[in-house]
C-alpha cells in the first residue's frame, strides 16, 4: 500500500513506531480503531464466492475517498471486522459508505432491497500498542473461531494472508503472489472491463496490481506498518498463539464461541424453519417464533447459545436464559 510521506509521518508518530522497544512497556497509540458489525444483525452479508471477491475489490474502491489506513480486516458472512486508523470521523465514514454500497450490491445481485438498513457500526478506541497488537490478532481469528476450515492467516477473505510473507513464495486460497502468472496491472484491460470488475465509476489508478477479478489486497492494506508494529515474526505468532476473545470482548468486542461450522448450522435453520413455519426465511417471523426456532436447533444441534441467537436474528443477552 502506497501511503504518502506526511501520513506516514503521522501515523509512525500516533503508533509509536519511532518509540525505542523496552520489554514489558506499553506505548500510547492514537487514532487507531476497531470496527465491527453484530453478526445478530443479518442473515448473511455475503452469500457466495462472488460475492466476498467483489466486497473485497469494494473495500479498495471505498478507501480511495478517505484519509483512512487499513490495518487490518475480515469478511464473515454475517459481519465484518477492520482495524483502522484515522480521525475517528472520517473511519466512520469510511464503514458506512462500505455497508451502504454492499447493501447496493445485494440489491443488485439479490434483489433485496434495503438489506443492510438496520445493521449498526460499531467501533472499540484502541488506546495502546498492545491492545492494537491483539485486536488485529483477534480480527483475522475470526474464520477459525467461526469453525470454517482455514488457518488464520490463509483465510482468503482477510488481511491474514498479507503479513510477514516473502514475495513470490506465498499463496492463499483465493490468491496468488503479485509475480505469478495471472496477475496484471489495471491498465492492461479495457476501460469497460474496468469498470465492470471493479463495479464503480471512479477513477482507478491505472497501476492497480490485480489477481485474476482481484484487487491485490495488499493494495489497500498497511501490511508493512502492521509488520513493523509486530517488529518480527515471532512477535506476530506470540500474539496470534496468545490473544483470545475475552481481551476483546471485555472491552466491548462482539465475537462468539461457535461449535458449529456457522454455514452448516444456517443451512440447518433454513430446513428447520420451513419445518415449523413454511417458509426458509427468518426475517418474516415474529420475536416468539424465532425464540421457538432458536429452541429447536439448540435441541437438535446442541450448538452454543450465541451462535443459535445470531443466526435466529435475536440479541444472545436478551434470551440466553431461555434457550
Amino acid at each position: 500500500m502506497n501511503i504518502s510521506n506526511d501520513l506516514l509521518a503521522e501515523l509512525t508518530r500516533d503508533l509509536g513506531l519511532d518509540v525505542p522497544f523496552v520489554k514489558g512497556q506499553t506505548i500510547s497509540v492514537n487514532k487507531c480503531w476497531h470496527f465491527y458489525t453484530n453478526g445478530a444483525d443479518v442473515d448473511a452479508m455475503f452469500y457466495d464466492e462472488a460475492d466476498f471477491v467483489s466486497a473485497m475489490n469494494r473495500i479498495f474502491v471505498t478507501r480511495l475517498g478517505f484519509k483512512v489506513v487499513i490495518l487490518a480486516f475480515t469478511l464473515m458472512d454475517t459481519h465484518v471486522h477492520f482495524v483502522l486508523y484515522g480521525e475517528l470521523e472520517e473511519c466512520v465514514r469510511f464503514m458506512k459508505e462500505f455497508i451502504r454500497l454492499t447493501s447496493q450490491h445485494i440489491e443488485n445481485r439479490h434483489g433485496e432491497q434495503k438489506k443492510l438498513s438496520e445493521v449498526n457500526v460499531s467501533y472499540q478506541p484502541i488506546t495502546d500498542d498492545r491492545y492494537l497488537k491483539t485486536v488485529i490478532c483477534y480480527t483475522l481469528k475470526n474464520a477459525p473461531v467461526g469453525g470454517l476450515g482455514f488457518n488464520a492467516l490463509d483465510y482468503p477473505w482477510s488481511s491474514g494472508p498479507l503479513y510477514f510473507k516473502r514475495s513470490g513464495l506465498w499463496c492463499s486460497p483465493a490468491w496468488d503472489a503479485p509475480l505469478v502468472p495471472g496477475s496484471y496491472r489495471l491498465e492492461q484491460i479495457g476501460f469497460n472491463e474496468r469498470r465492470n470488475v471493479l463495479q464503480t465509476r471512479k477513477n482507478i489508478p491505472l497501476d492497480t496490481l490485480m489477481i485474476g477479478q482481484l484487487v491485490f489486497p495488499g493494495e489497500y492494506v498497511a501490511a508493512e506498518v502492521v509488520e513493523r508494529l509486530f517488529k518480527t515474526c515471532r512477535s506476530f505468532n506470540f500474539f496470534m498463539c496468545s490473544s483470545r476473545e475475552d481481551d476483546v470482548e471485555s472491552r466491548g468486542g462482539c465475537l462468539s464461541q461457535l461449535t458449529m461450522p456457522i454455514q452448516e448450522l444456517r443451512q440447518h435453520k433454513r430446513q428447520m424453519c420451513a419445518e415449523l413455519f413454511g417458509t426458509e426465511k427468518t426475517n418474516c417471523l415474529e420475536m416468539t417464533q424465532r425464540l421457538r426456532l432458536a429452541r429447536a436447533l439448540r435441541s437438535r444441534y446442541n450448538s452454543s447459545p450465541k451462535q443459535i441467537a445470531k443466526v435466529c436474528g435475536l440479541v444472545y443477552n436478551d434470551v440466553k436464559d431461555r434457550l
